[in-house]
């Protein structure tokens, strides 16, 4: 929450993960920016991860719960999706410029968690047998 940074590693030796990429955006001090508006500050900080079945799209929002959010941002969170793309293979994340959701498109709403079509998300992988 502090910082606003999520960290990809690789796993496949259990007892010797590798870092191969990090993203910041939001956090409770730091508030980075997403590049599409570099002078805006990012309320809030990636609460929520959905993966893409492929594993190279990343879905983050910034809304835990509201109880949390009241705590940790007494200003208020203004609501965010941001979309990483990622590479399963060699690792690594990055911003989709073009994907930035935010503020008044969601009517004052906060966001929690995406849902992709198909069940195309690591958290519908429950749906199917």
């Amino acid at each position: 929450w502090g910082t606003g940074e999520l960290l990809q590693y690789d796993v496949s030796d259990p007892f010797h993960p590798l870092l191969t990429a990090s993203v910041r955006l939001g956090g409770v001090t730091a508030r980075t920016p997403h590049p599409a508006e570099p002078g805006r500050p990012l309320s809030g900080a990636p609460q929520m991860v959905e993966i893409s079945r492929d594993g190279r799209r990343v879905y983050l929002t910034n809304s835990l719960y509201g109880a949390w959010d009241d705590q940790f941002y007494p200003d208020g969170i203004e609501p965010w999706i941001v979309k990483l793309d990622a590479d399963p293979e060699t690792g690594g994340m990055t911003v989709d410029h073009r994907f930035f959701p935010h503020g008044a498109e969601f009517r004052g709403l906060r966001v929690h968690q995406t849902h992709l079509a198909g069940g195309d998300a690591s958290s519908d992988s429950y749906c199917y047998r």
